[in-house]
């Protein structure tokens, strides 16, 4: 039976990808699912976690719950927020009397999308393909927060399985693009030369897409590559799937 699932949209997508939400959100409900945005839902806090603000970082998390306890499963496109959900509201509401309980409830329904694709629904994207208009030379960057969430080759796995997809493999794949946040604002020299480095491995393989599932990590490589004028599209998964699903623009 189709259960509710939430879409945790984040800040970033929400802001500078709106797409790739909308495309979350046909694909679960092509999925037979009931899929709901709930308006109340803010930030998850990580910006002030990452900077040592617990008092403000927990009353987000509150929020959170709050928001989303009600659903069967909340799924978001982004790792690095999902890995807060699920690593970081722990250490803040741990043990608490109230919160604590309610905390762990949402810990364990909170998804990335495709770890839920492939975890909850055993999605088989092998019997898909990418319209000829968008075949092509895909490679992938495997974002740091996937770690923190078990993530290994999924993303990639799914992505190598699509008809019309010709996979080059990126050299230091696993490698961070620098963003990190706020790190990318303390440490602007340290960043740049880091994600200077993915966008010339990215420049090697020669391939049209890059596909990348985190809003902050997809803003830090495009932007760096459409300084350097490095040819290659920087996308979600999410995109690629609804195409190949023949979902089409509302």
């Amino acid at each position: 039976m189709a259960k509710t699932i939430a879409l945790f949209v984040t800040c970033l997508t929400d802001q500078y990808y709106p797409r790739v939400g909308w495309a979350v959100v046909r694909i679960l409900e092509k999925l037979g699912h009931r899929v709901e945005f709930p308006e109340a839902q803010t930030c998850c806090g990580q910006p002030f976690f990452n900077n040592g603000y617990m008092a403000e970082s927990k009353e987000l998390a509150k929020k959170f719950i709050e928001v989303f306890e009600a659903y069967d499963w909340i799924v978001t496109p982004s790792g690095s927020c999902c890995a807060m959900v699920r690593e970081q509201f722990h250490e803040l509401l741990h043990g608490d009397p109230v919160w604590g309980e309610r905390m762990e409830k949402v810990r364990s329904r909170t998804y990335e999308f495709v770890e839920f694709l492939t975890k909850v629904e055993k999605f088989d994207a092998s019997k898909l393909a990418v319209p000829a208009s968008a075949a092509g030379e895909f490679t992938y960057h495997y974002t740091c927060h996937l770690r923190g969430l078990g993530l290994k080759d999924e993303g990639k796995e799914m992505l190598k399985s699509l008809g019309g997809v010709k996979f080059v493999e990126l050299e230091k794949s696993e490698q961070c693009c620098g963003f990190g946040g706020t790190f990318a604002i303390k440490y602007p020299q340290i960043s740049g030369a880091i994600v200077e480095d993915k966008i010339k491995c990215i420049e090697k393989t020669g391939a049209g897409v890059t596909v990348c599932n985190d809003a902050g990590c997809s803003m830090n490589i495009s932007g760096m590559c459409n300084r350097h004028g490095v040819k290659t599209k920087v996308r979600h998964i999410a995109e690629i799937l609804a195409e190949a699903m023949g979902i089409r623009d509302a």
